[in-house]
């Protein structure tokens, strides 16, 4: 990949760069519940696409797609709503909460299982074995159900991202994706902002649970 700019014997992508920058924009337009985190996050979306499938990440490959529909839907539905209030911040029942664990939890063994063995399956299109098909799911999976809690304006989705950026990190350096590394160090700051921001709202204008 054609390189943008070399920091400490480093070389950044125009790729890394335009969508490290992209998505910190979108995550801090989250944090400020402002509709231009959707629209912003589309540029992120492409650019990491290509960035990840490279870096043999398939499941993060895989998850853009998801994330390219979810910024279409999420656009629409925050535009949908003449004001915040029509669709305040919310928190999920009790019962929602153990059945969206029970599906991460499924749904990364699931898509650890056959991102251990798409190489074989699939060689034309994923050549080389993925790289911590695991951890890679899980933060896959994670980010799938976040993405969704954040359109909907839950609460729970900060939570979720939290998880995700911690491991995210661990997974960024192990692969060398060193920018990646430290922008998902800013978007570990910027989640727990997130739900602190949304939590004081919340109890400022409290509102009925819904799942």
């Amino acid at each position: 990949m054609d390189t943008a700019i070399t920091l400490l014997e480093y070389d950044i992508s125009w790729l890394e760069m335009i969508g490290t920058l992209t998505g910190l924009v979108s995550v801090w337009l989250a944090v400020k519940n402002h509709v231009g985190t959707w629209p912003v996050g589309l540029v992120n979306v492409v650019c990491f696409a290509v960035l990840f499938y490279h870096f043999r990440l398939y499941s993060d490959a895989l998850l853009q797609v998801y994330f390219l529909g979810m910024s279409l839907y999420g656009w629409y539905f925050w535009r949908s709503k003449s004001s915040p209030a029509e669709e305040a911040i919310q928190v999920l029942p009790t019962v929602w909460r153990l059945r969206w664990v029970g599906l991460i939890g499924a749904g990364t063994l699931v898509q650890g299982l056959v991102m251990r063995h798409i190489h074989q399956w699939a060689p034309v299109f994923f050549p080389e074995p993925a790289a911590f098909p695991f951890a890679d799911a899980f933060t896959t999976v994670s980010s799938v159900v976040a993405t969704f809690l954040l359109a909907r304006r839950y609460l729970e989705s900060w939570v979720l991202w939290v998880l995700v950026d911690v491991v995210s990190i661990v997974l960024y350096f192990s692969k060398g994706i060193l920018l990646v590394g430290l922008e998902y160090i800013v978007f570990l700051c910027l989640a727990t902002l997130g739900g602190w921001r949304w939590w004081r709202t919340l109890n400022a204008f409290p509102t009925p649970s819904k799942h």
